[in-house]
């Protein structure tokens, strides 16, 4: 099953847009400048101590794994579960290198219960996630009841509504590169027309902080990336309240 190729792409196709993308996924990123670099930023932007002794996290969306990778790189002793809705990307996730602390569960982020996965846990990292859910604020609020009180919630999302340049920017690059690139090494392009749909369509950065405080989150704030992507991806931090 493809991702809708209307207008209004329905985020609930999108784990199974996934798995017809995830043999070609990580080929296709490790073309993106700064792309794992990106990640490790906002990996680093989370602050876990003593590189993660004791730690619990909780990578929400982990895909292939790359999120996985950029906790693991600041945090080599943290417990990381990772989570991700498309058994596809998983198996291409699985099939790296982990360390017995990092195990990977297949559920929809919706199910975690279901699937055996429950806090409290002490950092949750939610790379390219929010923005595919059909119902963003009640998975923002089960992310709060997650985490430990004072744990920090660290969002690494497209956001580009709040910059007419970063807009522009973002729609020259899937134009240009991305959905051409998408369509060359997977044979077909939906998924990544969606991207650009979709991160169009997300909320500005500033807007996304007022949805943070909005469901509960305490010391929200935003920083962005260096390079081409500056206004374009972002880290939001936020705080389950103590």
């Amino acid at each position: 099953m493809k991702v809708n190729s209307g207008r209004d792409a329905d985020p609930a196709d999108v784990p199974a847009a996934f798995d017809d993308g995830a043999p070609a996924y990580d080929t296709l990123v490790d073309s993106n400048p700064g792309y794992h670099e990106h990640l490790r930023i906002s990996a680093q932007r989370m602050r876990l101590p003593e590189d993660g002794r004791g730690v619990r996290l909780l990578d929400a969306g982990c895909g292939t794994g790359a999120s996985t990778a950029a906790l693991l790189s600041v945090a080599p002793h943290a417990e990381i579960v990772g989570v991700d809705g498309s058994e596809g990307m998983l198996a291409e996730a699985r099939a790296k290198q982990w360390p017995d602390s990092v195990r990977f569960v297949h559920s929809r982020i919706e199910d975690l219960a279901a699937a055996g996965v429950s806090g409290p846990f002490d950092g949750i990292f939610a790379a390219y996630l929010i923005r595919n859910l059909p119902d963003p604020d009640a998975q923002l609020r089960e992310f709060r009841t997650l985490l430990r009180p004072g744990a920090t919630l660290a969002v690494h999302e497209y956001s580009v509504r709040d910059s007419r340049l970063a807009t522009a920017v973002w729609n020259a690059v899937c134009a240009t590169i991305i959905i051409p690139s998408g369509r060359l090494r997977s044979g077909d392009a939906s998924l990544y027309r969606y991207l650009r749909r979709s991160v169009n369509r997300f909320d500005g950065a500033a807007g996304f902080r007022d949805r943070l405080r909005r469901n509960g989150f305490t010391a929200v704030h935003s920083e962005t990336m260096p390079g081409w992507q500056r206004n374009i991806v972002h880290t939001f931090l936020a705080e389950a309240p103590r």
